[in-house]
């Protein structure tokens, strides 16, 4: 058994009322098929049971007390560890209620990666505004968890989000703020800082010994000169050179509507774009289903499926598993590097 198999992963199941239940569930049933690392749910066990009626799945489950339990028990039963909060079933129907124990799955996953007791953490999607309504404080599920990790060790962590598929991989510099606030957000400290953390952790969890960074500018035509903007010339540029200067294998600011072409892609590893739609756009687009996320610069490993709940379809078979399956796999991967010869 390898060591990324040794320990489960901890799947949390993410907003009931939303697709969630549906990939873990459908994936779960052709786990032999799949070769799917094994895994362990924090979720409700009732509400995972009354779903997999609803879809017609037939899965057995077994509630465990302790995530270990789950490697030897995932070829025959779905792993549940339970959630203090429970879930009501209603496909579709957002409920605040039902906040606390998503929250719930989302802290007792983080403590058991931290804790050595799962390999890493699988993250299905979340509706913010039923966190909000319920009190959430943070922008998001990546914030959130940064925030735990860091009330955990002492210290801040920056959470850094990279979406990879199997054609592309980019990180948003600026991620879930209007587009109008992006210039005053986009500051050289923060494209240093982001650019640094992507490197590292390419390095330490992909096995990529000299990641190759393209940076995208913010305008048009990488600015043209400082003719269709400044932020090109005035920020963007001086942190390339200035991280150029430490021996990053990096280049830009090059513009955003030639990198992404085939040719443009086989000369870098990772883009590092400078706001959320200019990443996600080019990464779901090739590979919506293959595409992952997974959130660096944390002292854990987390993957989620690039898609959010999709509550319109929860309950009735349409969700495609396939970014689930995907961010499994890729957590597994990671886990494996991370603890290899390199670590």
């Amino acid at each position: 058994m390898s060591a990324a198999a040794e320990k489960p992963l901890a799947v949390t199941v993410g907003e009931p009322s939303g697709v969630g239940p549906d990939i873990i569930l459908s994936s779960f049933n052709d786990r032999a098929a799949l070769a799917l690392p094994p895994f362990v749910v924090l979720a409700d066990p009732a509400m995972l049971a009354a779903r997999a009626d609803r879809l017609g799945l037939s899965v057995e489950f077994r509630t465990v007390g302790m995530a270990s339990e789950a490697t030897a028990l995932f070829a025959e039963v779905l792993p549940v560890l339970p959630l203090v909060n429970g879930h009501s079933e209603e496909p579709g129907r957002i409920d605040p209620a039902n906040a606390f124990g998503t929250i719930e799955a989302i802290d007792r996953a983080v403590r058991l990666a931290r804790d050595g007791e799962a390999s890493a953490v699988v993250t299905c999607p979340i509706d913010k505004k039923a966190l909000y309504d319920a009190g959430f404080a943070h922008p998001g599920h990546t914030e959130y968890l940064a925030d735990l990790c860091a009330k955990a060790e002492g210290r801040t962590f920056t959470p850094v989000m990279l979406l990879t598929g199997p054609d592309l991989s980019c990180v948003p510099v600026t991620i879930h703020v209007p587009l109008a606030e992006v210039p005053a957000l986009l500051t050289r400290e923060l494209i240093e800082e982001t650019a640094r953390i992507v490197a590292t952790d390419l390095k330490r969890r992909f096995g990529l010994k000299s990641p190759r960074i393209a940076v995208s500018g913010l305008n048009p035509h990488a600015g043209e000169r400082g003719a269709l903007g400044r932020e090109d010339e005035a920020v963007i540029a001086p942190a390339v050179a200035a991280l150029k200067a430490e021996g990053l294998d990096i280049v830009g600011p090059l513009p955003a509507d030639t990198m992404f072409h085939p040719q443009a892609r086989a000369r870098y590893d990772v883009a590092l774009c400078m706001y959320h739609d200019q990443a996600l756009i080019p990464a779901k687009t090739l590979a919506f289903d293959e595409t992952v996320n997974v959130t660096l610069g944390l002292p854990l490993i987390r993957t989620s499926p690039d898609h959010g709940t999709a509550a319109d379809i929860a309950g009735t078979g349409k969700a495609r598993p396939q970014s689930f399956i995907a961010a499994l796999a890729l957590a597994a991967r990671m886990a494996g590097i991370e603890r290899g010869p390199a670590a």
